[in-house]
């Protein structure tokens, strides 16, 4: 996962625009806060600029924002400082937290920069921080059959939705440009079909199902809820 941790730690071109990068905080945020209920404490685990998340720390407990890219967390962190809700931590220091101390852990767009084996550890990890009654989601897994012309589409459909759609287009052209197709196709994204995600979710302890769509704005892609068992 390094080279994924460096890219997006740096000044990448993956939103298109300022409205791009709202209206996906937004879109992120409305996703999370479906499974958020008054008191809860919240994990949320490769967070990025997580841009809503004062919105967000409103509804609940307590949130803990984690993300392995030291310039986000830093910037986080500065952002952040003063909110009497929001603690960030790297993920060295969310592994050091209580076990059973969290009621929803949310990883959302991380699973297919893990390897099998990344994935796994971060599984038995969540395993033993969530609080028996507790919740995990895993949102924005990519299937075997989800292909970069497809999530293209998707952003062109957000664009066209959202007012960006010609700042869409010259966005896929600079990041087709840029060191990101390269680190796609050299380090490459883990996929996962709906059967196998599931299987490897209920090896590490959790029960659940795939959700009815996707956090996000790219339904081609999966989020599953689970319990632990």
């Amino acid at each position: 996962m390094a080279d994924w941790i460096s890219y997006f730690d740096s000044d990448h071109p993956i939103y298109v625009n300022a409205r791009h990068r709202q209206v996906h905080a937004a879109l992120i945020a409305g996703g999370i806060s479906t499974f958020v209920s008054p008191g809860v404490v919240v994990l949320d685990y490769g967070c990025g600029e997580a841009l809503h998340a004062e919105e967000l720390a409103r509804e609940t407990g307590g949130l803990i924002l984690c993300d392995a890219a030291p310039h986000v967390r830093a910037n986080l962190a500065r952002r952040l400082e003063k909110h009497p809700r929001i603690e960030v931590l790297s993920p060295e220091q969310a592994a050091a937290l209580p076990d059973a101390s969290l009621d929803l852990i949310v990883m959302h767009s991380v699973a297919q920069y893990l390897t099998e084996g990344e994935l796994d550890a971060t599984l038995k990890l969540f395993r033993r921080l969530v609080k028996p009654e507790g919740l995990f989601v895993i949102g924005d897994v990519i299937g075997p059959n989800v292909t970069a012309a497809t999530d293209a589409i998707a952003l062109l459909r957000l664009g066209a939705r959202k007012g960006f759609f010609f700042a869409a287009v010259g966005g896929l052209i600079r990041t087709l440009l840029s060191g990101y197709w390269q680190l796609r196709q050299s380090a490459g994204l883990t996929r996962y079909s709906e059967d196998a995600m599931l299987q490897k979710l209920m090896r590490a302890g959790f029960s659940g199902k795939r959700a009815a769509a996707n956090i996000g704005h790219n339904q081609a892609r999966m989020t599953f809820v689970t319990m632990p068992v």
